[in-house]
């Protein structure tokens, strides 16, 4: 399909009905008719919202049960119209052989549609109530319909794929729905359940007036599922699910309900308005697109995130509670109070990350909230802003067509770092009780970020307009540097300095810590960097330490300095392991990875000390962050040559490791490094060992699911009978969703170049790209460094698909199929394809080019360091 980028007025060819109503002539451009383009224009939002009001849409899907049939639907849309004056744009991107027939308050009127639109002419509608009634075919395009369950997902202007809307955030609905489905399938929507007709084959799940939500989070889930009913503080919870592993099943159930119930109660107790709609239900779906989807009273989740089993890890089940509590709090925030415009979506989903952060402090019992905070946000957030496709917080946006792009890790993690900084700036009291005050303002509406911030600002004294400019509207981090000057073993002067890391001279006003680190203690002071330069007085007179450990509290954002001036980096790395407190460990790792990416850190070095300090390391959670890093540096950024030399040591290292650590789930993550990095003949022969007697290393517990992770890591090193292996593995599963998950995979496991290439050139296909989860592990796999001499001529169209991604993928879908495919190389080639890519394209898509360049930030990095190892 192709792409549709300009939001000029077109030219029109209307029907005769219209003609006399509708022009795109400059005279009738003057008098302000409404263009008639593709998506959902903000020039059309804003009229359609001064004039429409009161909808309601009566909707009625007839679902077969065969997903390749037809779903008839039909609906009455009632609404109020404060003025008459325009045509009436229904939005509706499908064909317009799926519209049957429209009525117009009681009429039967000619179909009219063009560019995504149903036209009601004005002579059909009249100032106050109308109804509009309309028997049409729905799209299939956002119904994720499988063999025996379907649900939909509608973020950010989905709706309109399935049936006739109106489809922007500012315009609330209600909505009340009829499902007639097989007769063995269950339904869950946003409102609760009326009653069920049954008759012959089919029965109707008819389901009461919903409360009055945004149109992308209308829901429903229809299917073969399970259901399980509790009452957690006196409120009932559905849970439906597909899940079949009694062990996952019985150790699971339990604490998701309880999240739940803790979340729930957290939020109504910090806003201090009770929970704000008629039920709250959720669902457990296999391969979700997302971890999890905040549809009021029917949130959906990723399957695989909330079934843990005995060997789930701390990060796993930190992860599960995490996730639980963003989608809860997002009733509060984006579902009471919604984004006027989806340039503002990033409001939602900062405070759904910022509270759930602080949800987990409850319903995790042993969770460090600012370890969490630390690893969950800073290695993501930097992974865009560090790059030349690095995108602001807030976001322009002319159509909502294009909304998908503007989502990312920078909205879901540096605005919570920002949001935290803004927090302790303002003081906590002050900041909770300014958003008591937006969430109150402005319940079951939509708001902006500006009106947000005019009543945080009322409630300090700080220049928020300056600080929000820099922090929210500006892309980029802050580069740190120092001058410690020293007397007698005493600090005379310590002075911090940031600029822009694009050498520009902005400030990020902010607060962090620095540490003094003594053979015996540590001394921690507060740095506020409220200037370009500040001169840290608190630290005069102190004691020259042994090193100074920049942002020692997690806190800062951008990439600070490692102290090196006093006696040799090799020595102060090690003694970071002395470090008591786990946040100034991992703030230390993250400040060394961001500083090799940088260039002021050999990757040779820092995979030796990731290693070392993956045996000394205590905090799981930490050795979850040194064991990603080694294994990024080892693939990433290692000539071939210089990982085939260290192979054999840093497997035998983390083996050892392995044998020697106490914990459970620190073994595993331990163990799944060592699987990750193997390649000598010895280490693939032992993984095969493990896989093929199903007998995990003493004190290793894994999983069905580990195990054929294991089988695809066999087939990927091409161990003899791998694809043996991998069917061998299917038969041993019995859940058939992951049984079809395994099999798609399997064609970019194989050992056959010929067969990887049919894969590959399947996926060009949109019917083969539906299960996004799916395709983005296989891409993983087909692009890995062990098999990139093969599959380096797949980028060039891997990248020629990425503007039809956007347009038939889900929001995330684009940046998962650039970073699966791009993310390990590191080849002069491999960068050339991209800049030449670019090059010929001066007029590319500016948000999509930013995701190309965000995803190619490390090849570019690569080649330069892997250039400078030989």
């Amino acid at each position: 399909m192709k792409q549709i980028t300009s939001y000029t007025l077109k030219t029109c060819a209307l029907s005769l009905s219209l003609l006399a109503a509708v022009s795109c002539s400059q005279t009738a451009t003057q008098s302000n008719v409404l263009a008639i383009e593709s998506g959902v224009s903000q020039q059309l939002a804003v009229y359609r919202k001064k004039v429409i009001s009161k909808i309601n849409y009566n909707l009625h899907l007839t679902i077969p049960p065969q997903k390749s049939d037809p779903i008839a639907a039909s609906e009455v849309i009632t609404l109020t119209l404060a003025r008459n004056e325009q045509p009436l744009q229904i939005d509706f991107k499908e064909q317009e052989s799926n519209i049957k027939s429209i009525k117009a308050n009681g009429r039967t009127i000619p179909i009219t549609f063009q560019n995504e639109h149903i036209l009601i002419d004005k002579k059909y509608l009249k100032v106050g109530e109308n109804k509009i009634e309309i028997d049409f075919i729905a799209g299939n395009m956002s119904l994720n319909r499988n063999d025996d369950y379907l649900y939909t997902l509608l973020v950010p202007d989905r709706a309109r794929t399935v049936f006739p809307v109106f489809d922007q955030p500012d315009l609330k609905a209600t909505f009340t729905l009829t499902l007639s489905i097989p007769r063995n399938w269950k339904a869950l929507a946003n409102a609760p359940l009326q009653d069920i007709i049954a008759k012959d084959d089919q029965k109707s799940y008819r389901f009461q007036e919903s409360d009055t939500i945004s149109t992308y989070l209308f829901s429903f889930v229809a299917g073969d599922f399970d259901l399980v009913t509790r009452t957690e503080a006196g409120r009932p919870m559905n849970f439906y699910h597909r899940e079949t592993d009694s062990s996952k099943l019985k150790l699971s159930i339990d604490p998701i309900f309880k999240i739940h119930a803790d979340a729930l109660s957290f939020m109504e107790d910090y806003t201090k308005i009770p929970y704000p709609f008629q039920k709250f239900d959720f669902i457990a779906i296999p391969d979700f697109q997302y971890g999890g989807m905040e549809h009021v009273g029917a949130i959906d989740y990723k399957a695989s995130t909330l079934f843990l089993d005995e060997g789930a890890t701390k990060d796993q089940r930190v992860s599960r509670a995490n996730l639980i509590a963003h989608e809860t709090a997002h009733m509060w925030f984006g579902d009471l109070v919604t984004m006027q415009w989806f340039n503002d979506v990033w409001m939602k989903e900062v405070f759904a990350n910022f509270m759930a952060d602080k949800i987990s402090q409850v319903t995790m019992a042993d969770s460090n909230y600012d370890l969490k905070f630390l690893l969950s946000h800073f290695p993501a957030a930097y992974g865009v802003d560090r790059t030349a496709g690095a995108n602001p917080i807030r976001q322009k946006l002319e159509n909502l067509q294009d909304a998908g792009t503007l989502y990312g890790n920078i909205i879901y993690h540096k605005a919570p770092i920002m949001m935290r900084q803004l927090e302790r700036l303002m003081g906590e009291a002050d900041f909770k009780d300014g958003l008591r005050e937006y969430l109150k303002t402005y319940a079951n509406s939509n708001a902006t970020w500006p009106q947000l911030i005019e009543i945080l600002d009322a409630r300090t004294p700080a220049d928020l307009q300056a600080w929000n400019q820099v922090w929210v509207n500006e892309t980029g981090r802050p580069q740190f540097n120092y001058e410690l000057k020293t007397a007698e073993n005493k600090i005379t002067s310590f002075t911090i300095s940031q600029k822009g890391e694009d050498v520009s001279d902005r400030l990020w006003p902010q607060y962090f810590e620095v540490a003094l680190v003594y053979p015996d203690r540590v001394e921690e002071l507060t740095v506020n960097m409220a200037a370009q330069q500040v001169d840290l007085k608190e630290a005069i007179g102190k004691e020259q330490p042994d090193f100074i450990l920049f942002n020692s509290s997690g806190q800062g954002y951008g990439l600070f300095p490692i102290e090196q001036k006093h006696g040799s980096l090799e020595r102060k790395l090690l003694s970071i392991a002395g470090l008591k407190d786990p946040v100034m460990r991992a703030s230390a790792y993250i400040n060394l990875y961001e500083n090799m990416l940088a260039g002021n850190v050999n990757p040779d070095l820092l995979l030796h000390f990731t290693a070392t300090m993956a045996a000394k390391e205590t905090e799981e959670l930490n050795i979850r962050l040194l064991t990603n890093y080694l294994g990024d540096v080892y693939w990433r950024f290692l000539t071939t040559e210089r990982r085939s030399e260290v192979a054999s040591l840093y497997e035998k290292e983390l083996w050892q490791t392995m044998q020697n650590q106490k914990s459970a789930n620190a073994k595993k993550l331990l163990f799944k490094a060592y699987q990750d990095i193997a390649l000598t003949p010895e280490a693939t022969k032992r993984l095969y060992e493990v896989w093929n007697t199903q007998q995990a290393p003493n004190g290793v517990k894994l999983t069905e699911d580990d195990y054929t992770s294991l089988a695809l890591a066999l087939a990927l090193r091409e161990y003899p009978d791998g694809n043996t292996i991998l069917d061998n593995q299917l038969e041993r599963i019995k859940n058939p969703d992951r049984r079809k998950r395994l099999q798609f995979m399997m064609p970019a496991l194989s050992a056959d170049v010929q067969v990887r290439d049919a894969f590959f050139a399947s996926l060009k296909k949109e019917e083969n790209r539906e299960k996004e989860a799916w395709v983005a592990s296989a891409l993983g796999y087909l692009h890995h460094p062990l098999r990139s001499h093969t599959s380096e001529k797949y980028l060039r169209e891997s990248l020629e698909l990425v503007e039809e991604i956007q347009l038939t993928g889900d929001i995330f879908f684009p940046t998962n199929w650039l970073q699966a495919t791009f993310s390990t190389y590191q080849s002069a080639s491999a960068a050339a394809v991209i800049r030449q890519f670019l090059a010929e394209r001066p007029n590319y898509n500016p948000k999509l080019k930013g995701k190309i360049l965000q995803a190619a930030d490390n090849v570019y990095r690569a080649e330069k360091l892997v250039t400078q190892q030989q």
